[in-house]
């Protein structure tokens, strides 16, 4: 994963918040703009992130916990899960698929959002999106100094709200980056050792010294 990858991701991952769910949408109905639920979170996350209160190594778990809350609600992360599994995940049973979100979700939580130490006024740009059915995409550019990165969010609309199930960093997109190192675990030595591997990993972040880690190596093995 390329360095500007790591040091962004998990930045796109906090500003890609889009609203809760809702039970049902209807046919015939307008579509609700994707664009237009991503716009009011943005100052929710900054505002826990530069929140004076929360600052500093001792609120780090405060913070995260806080942030991971938005973000649980916003992201579609059996989606993203289903996806990065591809046709393993069918064969999966309902406890199986559970576990695994589970593990994946944890990940992700560790190896991005807990890397909350890195804003810095970053200012996000939303430049057009394109829908097609229930999908959608959003394109905006993420401006740090003068740095300018293209992120795209990949959207899916359920109920009457977009949610994320992919980011594109500059054409990398999260979920086929995991697909691809998780089809090849597969491939040579199945679902139980993927599973294995994505626990140790975990456990290994979890047993870390640090209560938020802010240097963590996120290419999982």
């Amino acid at each position: 994963m390329s360095v500007k990858l790591n040091r962004f991701l998990f930045l796109v991952i906090l500003f890609a918040a889009c609203g809760g769910l809702i039970p049902s949408y209807s046919i015939g109905k307008e579509l609700p703009d994707p664009t237009e639920q991503l716009r009011p979170f943005v100052d929710k996350i900054v505002n826990v992130l530069t929140d004076a209160s929360l600052q500093g190594e001792e609120n780090c778990f405060v913070r995260r916990e806080k942030v991971m809350e938005i973000v649980m609600e916003r992201f579609d992360f059996f989606e993203m899960s289903k996806r990065v599994l591809g046709s393993q995940w069918r064969k999966l049973s309902t406890p199986e698929k559970q576990e695994f979100v589970d593990q994946f979700t944890t990940l992700l939580e560790h190896a991005y959002i807990g890397k909350i130490e890195d804003y810095s006024s970053q200012k996000v740009e939303f430049k057009d999106q394109r829908i097609k059915g229930q999908r959608a995409q959003v394109k905006t550019l993420l401006i740090d100094q003068e740095v300018t990165i293209p992120v795209s969010y990949i959207m899916i609309l359920k109920g009457e709200n977009w949610m994320v199930y992919d980011i594109i960093v500059e054409g990398v997109s999260l979920i086929r980056n995991y697909m691809d190192q998780f089809k090849e675990i597969l491939r040579k030595d199945g679902y139980a050792s993927l599973l294995k591997q994505l626990q140790d990993k975990v456990k290994e972040l979890d047993s870390s010294t640090k209560p938020c880690p802010t240097d963590i190596n996120t290419r999982e093995s």
